[in-house]
């Protein structure tokens, strides 16, 4: 499942804390954005739409939870973008990070950690 920029920003405040109404997601969201109660509630009722998040009726209140996990949403979005900008393979994205970047001393030593770590997983197998 993809999601845009503002559907991004609103299930960030979903997962932080959930079940949550439209004002929590509001009030989570809005120092950064500067959004209208009115367009939270459009961006929550795409994310429902979409079966990203499950609405729950309580009293006159609609209380939001997330359907689809953090991890999950994070997955499809490195798919989609290893599709879009590094023709589908991680390898591009690994060399750009790590030639255009510039990674610092230990942003480097942890990618040779987390490699040597597959290798060593790779030979268990």
């Amino acid at each position: 499942m993809k999601l845009n920029d503002s559907e991004w920003t609103v299930m960030q405040a979903v997962w932080q804390r959930s079940p949550a109404s439209a004002r929590d997601v509001l009030e989570r969201v809005v120092d950064d954005t500067d959004w209208a109660y009115s367009t939270v509630k459009t961006v929550l009722a795409r994310l429902v739409e979409k079966g990203a998040l499950r609405e729950q009726k309580r009293a006159n209140t609609s209380l939001y939870e997330p359907l689809v996990t953090r991890e999950a949403a994070r997955r499809e979005a490195v798919r989609s973008l290893l599709d879009k900008a590094f023709d589908g393979t991680f390898g591009s994205l690994v060399q750009h990070m790590v030639s255009a970047e510039k990674l610092n001393k230990r942003e480097r030593e942890k990618l040779a950690r987390m490699l040597s770590e597959l290798d060593r997983k790779g030979s268990d197998s």
